[in-house]
C-alpha cells in the first residue's frame, strides 16, 4: 500500500485541520487538494494521506479517490478522504511543498488506546527546538 505525506499548512494542531475540511468540503465530507495529480494516484486509493503540523507527522486519514476538479483557483486535484484525522504515534518529519510518497514499511502506526507520548502539549517554538538537537 502507497501513501502520501502533506504539510497542513497553518494548521496548530489535528482539531484545526478537521475544522477546516469541515469548513472547506462540508460536513460529513473531507478531502485536500493539490497542484498535480500523482503519477501513481491508482495505488493510492486505500492509502493514506499522512499530515504533518508542526514538523511532525502527527494525523492521517484513509483516500478515498483521486481526481482533477475545476476550483476557484483553477484546474486542481482533488484528494477525497475519510472525514476524521486519526492520530498517529507522531515523529519528526521535515516539511515539503506538495506531497511526498510513503511506503507502507515507513507510516507511523495509529494509537491503539488513544495515548500519546504528550510532545502535543509543550509549545510549537520548544518542539522545534528539540528536534533540530535530534532529541525528539
Amino acid at each position: 500500500m502507497l501513501h502520501l505525506t502533506k504539510v497542513a499548512v497553518g494548521c496548530p494542531d489535528i482539531e484545526t485541520l478537521a475544522a477546516r475540511q469541515t469548513q472547506w468540503w462540508g460536513d460529513g465530507r473531507a478531502g485536500a487538494h493539490t497542484r498535480f495529480m500523482p503519477k501513481r494516484a491508482e495505488e493510492l486509493i486505500g492509502g493514506s494521506i499522512f499530515w504533518i503540523i508542526a514538523h511532525r507527522l502527527v494525523a492521517r486519514q484513509t483516500i478515498l479517490s483521486i481526481a482533477m476538479a475545476t476550483t476557484a483557483w483553477g484546474e486542481k486535484c482533488a484528494v477525497e478522504l475519510v472525514p476524521g484525522p486519526v492520530a498517529v504515534q507522531a515523529r519528526p518529519c521535515r516539511a515539503h511543498q506538495g506531497w511526498r510518497y510513503l511506503a507502507a514499511e515507513d507510516a507511523p502506526a495509529d494509537f491503539v488506546d488513544g495515548t500519546s507520548d504528550g510532545i502535543e502539549a509543550l509549545p510549537a517554538g520548544l518542539v522545534r527546538e528539540l528536534q533540530a538537537l535530534w532529541l525528539l
